[in-house]
């Protein structure tokens, strides 16, 4: 689905991403592993369109994407989520999931003056949309509550949620397990093994908690200082001395 050619991010000395090279399967779910400044997330910004690439080449299903902005990977398929939830605290949740879709008529405001029946309509589809996806997310119950009051596990069910109005390509997920509660943890991973084995949703997913790549990861990539250190199982790359000394700084056999 994803297939990235010797892509390079360089914030002038600096380089956070550096020559990477992989491929993320269609229908799988891949992790993204690696200490904090990686370049775990500078690699999410440039495939998803938020920086520009210094060197190197994006393709979403072999198409060449390099350097499209956010807005055009979108309309092609390609979505992510932030590790902090970026919802509309001031609409509803219901409202929130509505505003996703584009091209809807009531954005043009001659069709709101004048095909106030094509409006009326699109809208209640829409609607009708958002509170399925609602009921698949198990939030029927806050759908009229303001996104803002949301706690932080409902918030990120709301981002999958908003996902699902454009049946996505594929999904990129920032630590979608930070600030949730575990409860909330468990409805949020079968959430996510539900759309990606019953819908095919493709995820490509950085995550900290071991124990959570381990339930949802088909396979795991491990960078280190912008580059790619190996890939393999979760269990493989756990085991793998080379990880272990870039998580800890030092092998624990060899100290």
């Amino acid at each position: 689905m994803i297939r990235t050619d010797c892509l390079h991010m360089h914030f002038g000395v600096i380089r956070a991403v550096d020559g990477v090279s992989l491929e993320i399967p269609r229908g799988r779910i891949t992790g993204l592993i690696g200490p904090n400044g990686a370049g775990k997330t500078t690699f999410f910004n440039v495939v998803a369109g938020h920086h520009k690439p210094t060197a190197g080449h994006v393709y979403l299903d072999e198409e060449d994407v390099t350097g499209l902005a956010a807005h055009e990977l979108f309309a092609r398929g390609l979505l992510r989520t932030f590790q902090i939830a970026h919802e509309f605290s001031t609409l509803t949740v219901r409202e929130n999931l509505m505003t996703v879709p584009g091209g809807q008529p009531g954005e043009r405001l001659w069709n709101a003056w004048f095909r106030p029946e094509q409006v009326q309509a699109r809208e209640a589809d829409v609607q009708q949309q958002a509170d399925e996806v609602l009921d698949f997310l198990q939030l029927t119950h806050v759908a009229d509550e303001l996104a803002g009051n949301l706690s932080g596990g409902q918030k990120k069910l709301l981002e999958l949620g908003r996902t699902m109005m454009i049946n996505p390509k594929i999904v990129f997920l920032d630590e979608v397990g930070a600030g949730v509660n575990r409860t909330l943890l468990k409805t949020v991973t079968t959430t996510i093994k539900r759309l990606n084995r019953e819908r095919g949703y493709t995820f490509c997913m950085i995550e900290h908690d071991m124990s959570l790549i381990g339930q949802l990861c088909d396979s795991v990539v491990v960078m280190v200082e912008g580059r790619v250190l190996c890939q393999g199982s979760a269990a493989d790359v756990q085991r793998d001395q080379r990880v272990v000394e870039a998580y800890l700084g030092k092998s624990p056999i060899n100290p």
